[in-house]
């Protein structure tokens, strides 16, 4: 069949590749589509991939968010208007699940921050199949009322960590500390202070910090390879959550900072086992101390998780290839 993948974000192109790569060696043709974003393009290459640019992403205000998302779903359109794909699949992105929808193509959609409230009205009402791990709550699934549910024991970033390869050297001094800046331009996050910089430079004392930007440019000037470079360092501190539960997913501690990263996935990880710890900020260096570089060997129990990437595949098997569009 023809997949089209859309990626909105760094993550969703983590996501996106381990997909395609799958749903290629199965002998489907797969369009990988993106927006302009601080965390898109350079990870793509990085990947191996080669996405189709299509809008950026215009945080500036709710105009702006709201003209560029219409904009995109546009160019859609457009893209597709001669030979529309058989399946979309996403990590939520508005503008697939829009265009898709007007289009009659079939949503394969994943999900896991009920915090998101807009993006989940937006996206999850429109999925034919919604993939969501088994840490969130059957209210919250009720609540968007998809047509089709299938939970899975896992993580979403069990799809690209359990195949992941860690950098072979490190050029980062040890003991190696990652902060990672808090997602400020969100539509969940505004309003919410952030205190990743001031913490990184409390850090300082403890190791070599390596302090990633969202929106600026990090150490050397480059966007870093995040899955790869949490790999090998010594504690993770964030306040969100996808480089948390990469880190933890690989026995790496993982401090999360925020309320927002108090999260059931996040939490599901915890009572696994993984070493992923939501504190108050109060308490970040008596624990970063207490774990630094107490690496936990973890392999037993990623084996035990559930790829989702097998359960989209299987998904697709379901379902029939849509007539095209006139």
């Amino acid at each position: 069949m023809k997949i089209w993948y859309d990626a909105c974000t760094g993550k969703h192109i983590r996501y996106g590749a381990a997909i395609a790569k799958r749903l290629r060696q199965s002998g489907h043709e797969v369009i990988f589509t993106t927006r302009e974003h601080p965390d898109t393009l350079t990870l793509a290459r990085i990947l191996g991939e080669n996405p189709i640019v299509v809008g950026k992403y215009s945080p500036e205000s709710l105009f702006s968010r709201l003209e560029e998302s219409a904009n995109r779903v546009i160019q859609f359109s457009k893209l597709f208007r001669d030979n529309p794909p058989d399946v979309a699949i996403s990590h939520q992105s508005v503008e697939l699940c829009r265009t898709a929808f007007g289009l009659g193509i079939p949503v394969i959609l994943t999900a896991d921050t009920p915090h998101a409230k807009a993006v989940n009205k937006l996206t999850i009402p429109f999925a034919t199949v919604l993939v969501v791990s088994e840490a969130l709550p059957k209210r919250f699934l009720r609540k968007y009322c998809p047509d089709s549910v299938i939970r899975f024991k896992g993580v979403d970033e069990v799809a690209w960590i359990k195949d992941l390869e860690p950098l072979k050297d490190s050029e980062f001094k040890k003991p190696l500390i990652v902060v990672r800046e808090f997602e400020t331009k969100a539509a969940y996050a505004l309003g919410k202070s952030d205190l990743s910089a001031e913490i990184a430079k409390k850090l300082g004392v403890l190791g070599n910090v390596l302090f990633l930007k969202r929106y600026g440019k990090t150490v050397k000037e480059e966007i870093v390879d995040s899955a790869r470079i949490v790999a090998n360092a010594d504690l993770v501190v964030s306040a969100g959550g996808t480089i948390a539960r990469e880190a933890a997913l690989q026995g790496v501690p993982s401090i999360v900072i925020s309320d927002i990263g108090r999260t059931y996935v996040n939490t599901y990880l915890a009572r696994k086992g993984f070493p992923i710890f939501m504190i108050d900020t109060r308490k970040v260096m008596n624990f970063a101390k207490r774990y630094l570089g107490k690496k936990v060997d973890v392999t037993t129990k990623l084996t035990q998780l559930d790829n989702p990437v097998d359960i989209i595949e299987k998904g697709l098997t379901k379902m029939q290839p849509t007539s095209k569009a006139q």
